[in-house]
């Protein structure tokens, strides 16, 4: 009888976790902040990996391309729209997806969401016989995901104080560029199956179930609500002051105000904050909204710069490394080695010296917190040296027909520097907009892909017309002018934020 009920006990207790598992919106017992460096550390890993998802599945075909035409019978700009549409629709859904997590307050569910669309999509385009259905398909599997790369960096506002995000944006950044480096590697791989090109979606298929159950099993809801857990309501109070304390009690399920508030709100308050939520209409495009600040948008701009720069280069790196130094696709694959080491240490090394050193410029002001320190002395060096330096070696290298291993080491160089500039310039967005991390990543996302998608389709038309030397000095020129920006707002970027209200 009692092993009976040990064991009724037990199911009964698998039941309610895994019905506590699918809640959308579950109430926060505790500041997220809270939590212990070991579960916030696994909580971004995993974010990482549900970022990295949307680079990784946009080049992840690249070395099959060629298969695609041939065997789908497609004209070579339709092949190239399934790869340019995915970037462009990689940069507008962010903003969408930002807009759901902030009006409803969620982080985990829109992650679940994205997934299934991912999983769904990434077998309609095994699937698919016509080029058109394809590009279809590509567009709304980059609909799925993209909600990485706003939401996880909701989650990066929502565990770590201003002190401490730059080391968890390093880790959660080097997702974000890992995965476009690593496609291709396995990628070249997987074409050289019976499958051939159709094995990368079938692959997608897997690791989207596999990212799907690693988010459901582990990781929390932590969406903070900072009038919550930051503001500290007075005993004692005013009628109207005690009507918002408990009508935010009333949203977030708690007694926020506590037993001894000796005025109780009068009906007619009440009302009026109800009133004021319900005007409260939701837009999913409310995040563009956004770039009307200058202290958005021009970072916003830098950071296009930088990424698309990267992706052009990793673009016209295939056919490149194929007609110089006669590489198969496995082996062109196996070149993006050099970005992936590139972007591990420029991700370790910046995010270290980014929170260290912004904590020493606010010890030198006399703790006095200005959000343009996060412009550390770091991303100067990484933006002005390291990025350009890789794009010029690797250009004329393969220009001149030199060494591939300089060429290897000359866009490995190139990405050390492009991820702490990338970095450094998210968590400066989401330092200076309190509560809307989401969102203001999300409009860097849309910016940031917008450019990557203009300098892809033009690379190779640059190249063929100019040579991969001057291409990559042009774009060398684009992470200087860039930089030009950033200084601008390292100098005005007080003024620039007080002119638009922050």
């Amino acid at each position: 009888m009692e092993k009976d009920e040990t064991v009724l006990d037990k199911k009964t207790r698998i039941k309610n976790y895994f019905w506590k598992r699918c809640e959308i919106s579950p109430v926060l017992e505790e500041d997220p902040r809270l939590l212990s460096n070991r579960v916030k550390s696994n909580i971004i890993l995993c974010a990482a990996l549900v970022a990295c998802t949307g680079g990784f599945s946009s080049t992840i075909y690249f070395p099959g391309l060629p298969d695609v035409t041939k065997e789908l019978n497609a004209p070579p700009i339709a092949t190239t729209l399934t790869a340019a549409l995915f970037i462009f629709f990689m940069g507008v859904a962010p903003v969408v997806w930002a807009a759901i997590s902030e009006y409803y307050h969620i982080r985990r569910f829109i992650f679940l969401c994205a997934m299934l669309i991912y999983i769904a999509t990434s077998i309609g385009a095994a699937f698919v016989n016509n080029i058109w259905a394809l590009v279809v398909v590509r567009c709304i599997q980059s609909i799925g995901v993209s909600s990485g790369q706003s939401v996880g960096a909701g989650y990066i506002s929502d565990l770590y104080p201003v002190e401490e995000r730059g080391s968890a944006f390093g880790k959660y950044m080097f997702g974000v560029i890992l995965g476009p480096l690593l496609g291709p590697i396995v990628g070249g791989f997987l074409i050289m199956s019976p499958l051939g090109w159709r094995s990368t979606f079938w692959f997608c298929f897997a690791f989207g179930i596999l990212i799907f159950f690693i988010t459901f099993f582990f990781i929390p809801e932590t969406f903070r609500d900072d009038d919550r857990f930051d503001k500290k309501l007075p005993l004692t109070t005013t009628t109207t002051t005690a009507a918002v304390a408990k009508q935010q009690g009333r949203r977030s399920g708690r007694n926020t105000v506590g037993p001894m508030i000796e005025n109780e709100p009068n009906q007619d308050n009440v009302v009026e904050i109800n009133a004021n939520e319900e005007k409260k209409v939701f837009n999913p495009f409310s995040p563009f909204s956004l770039m009307r600040h200058p202290f958005v948008l021009m970072p916003s701009v830098t950071a296009g710069f930088f990424f698309g720069a990267m992706f052009a280069t990793q673009t016209i790196l295939p056919e490149a490394f194929k007609n110089t130094y006669g590489l198969n696709s496995w082996q062109t694959g196996l070149s993006y080695l050099g970005a992936g080491i590139g972007n591990l240490s420029g991700s370790i090394l910046g995010g270290k010296l980014s929170d260290r050193l912004l904590l020493r410029a606010r010890r030198l002001r006399g703790g006095k917190k200005v959000v343009e320190d996060r412009f550390t002395i770091n991303m100067w060096i990484a933006g002005i040296i390291f990025n350009p330096l890789g794009l010029l070696l690797f250009g004329w290298i393969v220009e001149y027909k030199m060494s591939i291993w300089g060429a290897i080491i000359g866009f490995g160089i190139q990405c050390f520097g492009n991820i702490q500039v990338f970095t450094t310039v998210t968590a400066y967005l989401v330092d200076s907009l309190p509560g809307r991390g989401a969102a203001a990543t999300a409009v860097a996302s849309f910016v940031r892909f917008g450019f990557a998608c203009i300098l892809s389709l033009v690379a190779t038309p640059m190249v063929a017309a100019l040579g991969p030397g001057w291409t990559t000095t042009l774009f060398a020129c684009l992470s200087w002018v860039g930089m030009v920006i950033i200084f601008i707002l390292k100098i005005r970027g007080e003024q620039i934020r007080k002119w638009s209200g922050y």
